[in-house]
């Protein structure tokens, strides 16, 4: 436990470190934000044609209300505090790349329902937006976080009890089955 701790503080400095390099924010940050807006506009399209994306702003041109996803709203800082859970957990590598891949999409997934909800909350009222914004998709998202962690850790463990044989049923006509009292 004390040194999944460990690992988990240092990989999220290094990686929090890391996500604050102006050439990582170039290279890196802005146009996955820019990307994410592209993806809310093409799926808020579907449903509402005066919607668009311009960098990182989703924007409704019928309203002219606008969303900026901004740091801390791309999702990149939930994925860095789940990728150090999943890399400190002790774990075989396969199954660290399977969380990794599939905890990146399900954390962007909620993170798109949360870009889109807020793009509509705006037009509708403020208070609402500001606290969705602030305080109830904050805790959301770090809830996806902890869910899709606590999933990964669960299927690990249920793999490695398949693997080691703890998982089989035990064998027909050990006398394990349920007890019959005689009448």
């Amino acid at each position: 436990m004390v040194r999944f701790f460990f690992v988990f503080l240092g990989l999220q400095l290094t990686l929090f470190g890391l996500n604050m390099l102006s050439w990582v924010q170039k290279h890196l940050v802005e146009p996955w934000t820019a990307m994410l807006a592209q993806i809310c506009a093409f799926l808020v399209t579907w449903f509402d044609k005066s919607a668009v994306a311009e960098g990182k702003v989703l924007w409704n041109h019928a309203t002219n209300f606008g969303v900026s996803i901004e740091a801390g709203c791309n999702g990149i800082e939930a994925c860095i505090v789940l990728f150090a859970a999943i890399m400190a957990f002790p774990s075989s590598w396969r199954h660290k790349m399977i969380g990794l891949v599939l905890g990146f999409i399900a954390v962007q997934a909620v993170n798109i329902v949360r870009v889109i909800s807020l793009f509509y909350l705006g037009q509708w009222n403020m208070s609402a937006f500001n606290f969705a914004h602030e305080y109830l998709w904050q805790a959301l998202i770090m809830l996806d976080v902890l869910v899709v962690w606590l999933v990964w850790v669960r299927a690990g463990q249920r793999a490695k009890r398949a693997e080691d044989g703890t998982d089989a049923p035990p064998p027909s006509g050990s006398g394990a089955g349920p007890a019959l009292a005689a009448a």
